[in-house]
């Protein structure tokens, strides 16, 4: 994934605008627009205050790593990594894939209801 890519992807991800980060950075929108859809690439100051912004590693942002972060957990890689692979589908297999965790979510609150009453139904 290239850096304008990534860009999208973390602003999306953290709900801000371009003119959000723009004004973050000290910079105008269409910059971050160049960014994103142009390939321009930002300074070395400019790419360490994004990575700060986002908490995301320069490897990560240049797409030289697919971890946002180095010390990040294994388990939260995996997270993140589930996220992006879903933000990448489209709005109707995003809906989709909603109510499928809602079923999910609900097959797991009844299972734990269902031990919860079996270890009581133990007390006895």
């Amino acid at each position: 994934m290239e850096f304008g890519q990534r860009l999208k992807l973390l602003r999306n991800i953290k709900k801000t605008t371009q003119e959000e980060l723009a004004n973050f950075l000290g910079v105008g929108r269409p910059t971050i627009a160049g960014y994103e859809t142009k390939g321009t690439q930002p300074s070395f100051e400019i790419l360490e205050k994004i990575a700060d912004f986002f908490d995301v590693s320069i490897d990560y942002l240049l797409g030289r790593s697919d971890i946002p972060k180095p010390y990040i957990l294994d388990n939260d890689a995996a997270s993140y990594k589930i996220f992006v692979e879903i933000n990448n589908l489209s709005p109707e297999s995003q809906k989709e894939l909603e109510k499928l965790i809602e079923l999910y979510k609900l097959r797991d609150i009844q299972k734990r209801n269902s031990e919860t009453s079996d270890e009581l139904t133990g007390l006895d």
